[in-house]
């Protein structure tokens, strides 16, 4: 099923002080609105788009070329000259292209790519619209001086506006339309003098024809302004949170720290490789300190051991933060942490085996080596495993968070031999719980 989609881009958007390239190329962390919703479009299937432009077409025009080119999918710019006329007028421009059911989006608005994915199964009334409504009267990302109301009745629109009296949801500019749609927006225009899209949603409203699918409390957000654009990049950044997969430390230290310096990264050229390289490096100098001797080059190590740690969190969130995800970044980020976990061991152990020529620490540092790799090792099996229990909180998780910390904690109180024996104790018995935990899965 050919998916296409039309968005609204024409407006100035006076409101967003956007520095002269048009609202839609305003960036959110780095990446353009205008890509950010391309993207989770892409990711429900859509494979062609119409923009409609209009102000500073000529840098938008430019930007969707080359977003066509990178995202390997049709970005068709349809130019309205009449842009500030309503966005109703920006709709109409497209009624020659699409001739059946199409979604229709504004190009200021993020959100879930889940509400689009349940809007394409949602049932569209013959003729008419289907529109995505938010019920959280309380969603704190809504501008309510500045957002479209609606009455929603038996799951259908009665009424739409704003100042809307009674209302009981807010319209999240996400619709899949019939062609009906551009007859009611000439109507609406040539009848009532109203040439926004709100209108004619009102007359297929009135006439039984505008269905409203709830969003379930999902993200969205219309961009309009400098205080939305950062209620926005504050939920994105939110959203890096709690991942599944973390461990006690990773959650609770490591990922409110590392989700402020990702904040500051996106802004700028760095990609989740470089972040993985220089995390590794930071660990590698941190080992060349531990194992240099001497208790200022032991604490500093462990100190530098714990950024790098920190920093590890910022690959993967600058990789969905820009849409950089790849299948060998997280093996080379996987790679080099366990090239970092031989290294910070293999430093400690020499540390305490300069100042004392004792075999066992030698026998001790092996099994947290050993201990280490065999929790790396059975991590995917037990998180794919463990998958359901990890997702509502349940599940207990040790890893290289709490490993990273040991060090951390050991080598400030000077107790590189206790570390050892402790991760060696706890990471093996990790290892075999894993291996009693998942027996049966």
């Amino acid at each position: 099923m050919n998916i296409k989609c039309l968005i609204i881009a024409a407006g100035q958007g006076s409101r967003m002080r956007h520095g002269g390239n048009g609202k839609p190329l305003v960036p959110v962390l780095g990446i353009s609105l205008i890509e950010r919703i391309l993207r989770a479009l892409v990711s429900t299937g859509v494979e062609e788009f119409y923009v409609v432009v209009g102000y500073k077409k000529e840098a938008l025009c430019a930007a969707l070329e080359e977003l066509s080119n990178k995202l390997a999918v049709s970005i068709r710019p349809i130019h309205n000259e009449h842009w500030n006329a309503g966005n109703g007028t920006s709709v109409y421009q497209a009624r020659e292209e699409l001739l059946e059911p199409f979604l229709l989006l504004m190009a200021d608005h993020l959100f879930d790519p889940a509400i689009v994915r349940n809007l394409l199964q949602y049932p569209l009334p013959d003729g008419g619209i289907s529109l995505c409504v938010d019920f959280n009267l309380n969603n704190p990302l809504v501008d309510l001086e500045d957002v479209t109301q609606v009455k929603v009745v038996d799951g259908n629109i009665v009424s739409i506006g704003k100042g809307l009296d009674g209302y009981n949801g807010f319209d999240t500019g996400i619709f899949k339309c019939t062609p009906a749609i551009f007859d009611m927006l000439e109507r609406s225009s040539r009848i009532n003098g109203d040439a926004t899209l709100s209108g004619a949603v009102g007359l297929l409203a009135a006439g039984g024809k505008a269905a409203a699918c709830d969003i379930g409390g999902r993200f969205w957000i219309d961009v309009d302004n400098r205080a939305a654009l950062k209620l926005a990049e504050q939920a994105l950044l939110n959203d890096l949170r709690g991942k599944s997969t973390d461990g006690p430390v990773a959650r609770y230290l490591n990922r409110p720290i590392s989700i402020r310096i990702s904040r500051f990264l996106a802004r700028y050229p760095v990609t989740p490789n470089h972040i993985s390289l220089f995390s590794f490096l930071c660990s590698l100098l941190a080992a060349g300190m531990i194992a240099a001797g001497g208790y200022p080059a032991l604490a500093l190590g462990g100190l530098l051991a714990q950024f790098a740690s920190v920093i590890d969190g910022s690959d993967g969130e600058i990789a969905r933060l820009k849409f950089q995800s790849s299948s060998y970044g997280g093996w080379l980020d996987a790679v080099l942490d366990r090239y970092a976990d031989g290294f910070l061991l293999f430093a400690l152990t020499w540390h305490h085996y300069q100042i004392r020529t004792e075999s066992w620490i030698l026998l001790i540092g092996f099994a947290a080596v050993i201990g280490s790799f065999m929790v790396s090792y059975t991590a995917d099996k037990y998180d794919n495993m463990m998958l359901e229990k990890i997702g509502r909180g349940a599940s207990f998780r040790l890893g290289r968070d709490v490993r990273v910390l040991l060090i951390f904690i050991g080598a400030v109180f000077n107790q590189a031999a206790l570390t050892l024996v402790v991760i060696a104790v706890v990471m093996n018995a990790e290892a075999i719980r894993r291996l009693f935990v998942c027996r049966n899965s």
